[in-house]
């Protein structure tokens, strides 16, 4: 049931944001680092870039002792009004993942929606987010993990 529910919110945001056309992003492209995990322990890095209107990809790779990842977000983003550099964000993306903690290793496929909040700050060429980001595990790590939380800093490149 919960992975249904996630679809139709992943097909309603992809279907919101392909209609709406009036926001830009705060900036066209950054590049900086990231903190991905309930506990911060994985550590990575992480590109992001303005796409039509409101929508932009951020593509990431992190890690830890045991454990590898790469994905890839697709993200609705809007300002606060009145709130100079600081916006909201909606997404959906997906991730793929090497663990070896466990000496047998596994690779594993998941998606990630989102939400979250990204703050450019107005005087110099930098930005910062916070988002929740759970897992949904699609083969190994099957389920729904609600722990997931990121942490960056970006340098904005334009």
């Amino acid at each position: 049931m919960k992975k249904v529910f996630l679809s139709l919110i992943a097909v309603a945001a992809l279907s919101f944001g392909a209609n709406e056309a009036k926001a830009q992003t705060p900036f066209k492209s950054a590049l900086g680092i990231v903190f991905d995990g309930n506990d911060g322990a994985n550590v990575g890095i992480q590109y992001k870039t303005a796409l039509n209107g409101p929508q932009a990809l951020q593509l990431q790779a992190a890690f830890s002792n045991k454990w590898a990842s790469v994905g890839a977000d697709w993200q609705y983003e809007r300002p606060f009004s009145g709130a100079d550099g600081l916006h909201w964000y909606a997404g959906v993306g997906g991730q793929l993942g090497f663990w070896t903690g466990d000496g047998d290793g596994h690779t594993l496929i998941g998606l990630r929606p989102q939400i979250g909040l990204e703050y450019k700050i107005p005087t110099i060429p930098f930005a910062m987010h916070l988002d929740y980001k759970p897992y949904l595990g699609l083969n190994h790590d099957t389920g729904f993990h609600g722990d997931g939380f990121t942490f960056g800093i970006k340098y904005v490149l334009r």
